[in-house]
């Protein structure tokens, strides 16, 4: 689950990078050099008790039917912020060296900076390996580094686009399958509507996951990273196909097409129930948010797949997506790892809590092509089946590479983009000016940098 569910809290990963900084040269040093996790645990008389740290919508339910089909371990649940709020108190606690729960929920992008830490324990070493199957691949390798398993995927966002079905008969709209398409119906729509827009371009930092999961869907892939090769990294935030979707969308909003209000707003959230907008590029975890700040439209959305670059494709892309990780600071390792990949792992009643009532998308291969998640029905969406569009978009998601500096990148990037929209620099330069600065942000921490 991305933080960016819930939009407002989102705007919290506006985080003091110029603090993660200072500590960055320092934490890649440690990394280079050997490190042990922590010992195993004690279990004395009774139960274990496990301290998970998550902000999932309905979780208290998920925990306590966990406790109740585990007698050897229980959970403790503490809902300690949301996204960076959560991240911020984590990185205290470990910097501390206590404080951190045993069990943590992270978002894929934050596992390599905090992998960085020595903050999370190789759960491989205690059977996570044996889940390994059960995940699909790119969630899997977004969580681990060969046979060491830093996190257990939980859910994902695969991108698709969401649209009202009653303002593209109005307006007799094709669907479009190319973002050829999308570009003529979107000058079709706002001729006939001048107050009517294709979409909003996500142009600020909540929506800096958005610009990434489109560029990956176009086949770029910025980073070539791994724990276990520091401190080289590939770094490569300007190739072609990066450029071509930044130029698209400056095409677009140059032309007026798409509206340029920033996420997590209230213009924005109008604009998604006035009809203002007719689509909605969205992740997986989508429909619940879209419910939720556009119940009034209910009945109206439908869902089709995520335009291509080139007609006929089935390229894809990722928007969010989240984990359980063990910290390195507990003292039960085995029983973290058991409650990690248990608390959702292939549980049908957790998983029916999850899909139902939190609008979780499972990357667990057994729910995710399960006929309970592909045929259910979505009044929202008029009764569509929405899970048989977006999980082929999950099944066809290629592998993706974070950065231990992710926030840096993601806060370079919405200020490049900030100048382009303000008319203070080309379009075509945001990638090359974004590029110039991560690399050499990331040479000054320490690592050896390839472009």
């Amino acid at each position: 689950m991305s933080s960016t569910r819930r939009p407002t809290s989102r705007s919290v990963r506006r985080t003091a990078v110029a603090a993660t900084s200072a500590a960055l040269a320092g934490v890649l040093l440690a990394a280079c050099g050997s490190g042990g996790d922590s010992g195993s645990g004690t279990t004395g008389s009774g139960p274990v008790h496990i301290k998970v740290w998550a902000w999932y919508p309905q979780f208290k339910q998920v925990v306590a039917e966990f406790n109740k089909t585990h007698k050897d371990v229980q959970v403790d649940w503490v809902q300690a912020g949301v996204g960076q709020d959560e991240y911020t108190k984590l990185k205290t606690a470990l910097k501390a060296g206590q404080g951190a729960p045993d069990v943590v929920m992270l978002e894929f992008q934050e596992l390599p900076t905090i992998q960085l830490t020595k903050g999370l324990l190789d759960m491989g070493k205690y059977g996570a390996n044996d889940d390994k199957g059960n995940y699909v691949d790119w969630a899997w390798k977004q969580a681990s580094d060969g046979d060491h398993v830093y996190a257990i995927p939980v859910d994902g966002g695969p991108m698709a686009m969401m649209y009202r079905a009653d303002l593209f008969k109005k307006y007799n709209l094709k669907v479009p399958t190319t973002w050829a398409e999308y570009k003529e119906e979107a000058a079709k729509l706002h001729k006939a509507d001048p107050n009517a827009y294709m979409t909003d371009f996500g142009s600020d930092e909540t929506a800096a996951g958005w610009r990434q999961g489109l560029t990956w869907q176009a086949g770029s892939r910025p980073y070539t990273y791994s724990a276990s090769k520091l401190p080289d990294i590939g770094v490569k935030l300007n190739d072609d196909n990066a450029k071509k979707v930044y130029e698209y969308w400056g095409d677009l909003v140059k032309n007026k097409l798409v509206d340029t209000q920033s996420y997590a707003t209230t213009d924005f959230y109008n604009g998604l129930s006035s009809g203002k907008y007719a689509t909605y590029i969205a992740a997986g975890w989508g429909p619940g948010y879209l419910s939720s700040v556009a119940a009034k439209t209910s009945g109206k959305w439908r869902v089709a797949p995520l335009p291509q670059w080139t007609a006929g494709g089935n390229a894809q892309g990722d928007w969010g997506g989240s984990s359980f990780s063990v910290t390195s600071q507990t003292k039960h390792p085995k029983e973290a790892t058991e409650v990690a990949r248990e608390l959702f792992g292939t549980s049908q009643a957790a998983w029916k809590i999850g899909i139902d009532q939190a609008y979780l998308f499972p990357l667990v291969n057994p729910i995710l092509n399960g006929a309970y998640f592909q045929d259910k029905k979505y009044d929202f969406f008029g009764g569509q089946q929405i899970n048989k569009v977006f999980v082929p978009a999950a099944n066809g998601i290629g592998t993706f590479d974070w950065s231990p500096f992710q926030d840096f990148a993601y806060n370079t990037d919405t200020s490049e983009v900030g100048k382009a929209l303000q008319g203070q620099t080309d379009w075509s330069s945001v990638n090359d000016n974004v590029q110039d600065q991560v690399t050499s942000y990331a040479s000054k921490q320490g690592f050896k940098v390839s472009k």
